[in-house]
């Protein structure tokens, strides 16, 4: 489970262009929070604690508990837009989550257990197809990230979804067909001594 970072907010009074401009002019981030059945809120964030929260790895993947005037609102964050030249934050939008909201979310994947693979011991080399796994999950339970052993697997294998364990409660977006997050490949060397020997 990911865990729930603070992260301290102003009110907007007014939204549109003019007001943005002046809460960037004045070192501020402006934001929004919607969903979960209430009225959005336009908040603003200080510069540069957001930066250092959004540079952190998984930042899509971590819930925040924004706390603006006194009051805890429990997000997701949803975009972020930048400038085109500078890079630099120019605004944000939350989405406001509950214990049952279930959201589709981006959750990268770590591989384990190389020493254990025939093929690659043997030289094959693992060609990662899918670096992230779109998942769907409930908000309170997003994993920071999918490990994927390759024990047991040799060159020209491929590693399915059908092969991974997610955690309770995670599902696959993609519920059509069996895709590929990884092969073992042959690595070049290998590849033209079996054509040798053929």
């Amino acid at each position: 489970m990911s865990k729930i970072i603070p992260l301290g907010a102003e009110t907007r009074e007014r939204a549109g262009k003019g007001t943005a401009r002046q809460t960037r002019r004045d070192g501020r981030i402006p934001a929004v929070i919607y969903g979960g059945k209430q009225a959005p809120v336009t908040i603003s964030l200080e510069k540069f604690e957001f930066t250092r929260v959004l540079h952190q790895p998984g930042f899509f993947t971590h819930l925040f508990e924004v706390t603006v005037d006194g009051a805890a609102h429990r997000v997701l964050p949803r975009d972020v837009q930048f400038h085109p030249v500078t890079d630099v934050p120019l605004h944000v939008d939350f989405l406001r989550v509950s214990t049952d909201t279930r959201i589709s979310v981006q959750v990268p994947v770590e591989f384990v257990d190389q020493d254990k693979s025939a093929g690659l011991k043997r030289g094959g080399v693992l060609n990662i197809v899918r670096h992230e796994l779109e998942l769907s999950c409930p908000a309170d339970s997003i994993p920071e990230r999918i490990t994927i052993s390759c024990e047991g697997f040799d060159v020209g294998d491929s590693i399915h979804i059908s092969a991974v364990k997610l955690p309770e409660g995670v599902t696959s977006t993609i519920t059509d067909r069996d895709f590929t997050i990884a092969t073992i490949v042959a690595p070049s060397g290998l590849k033209s001594e079996e054509a040798a020997a053929s």
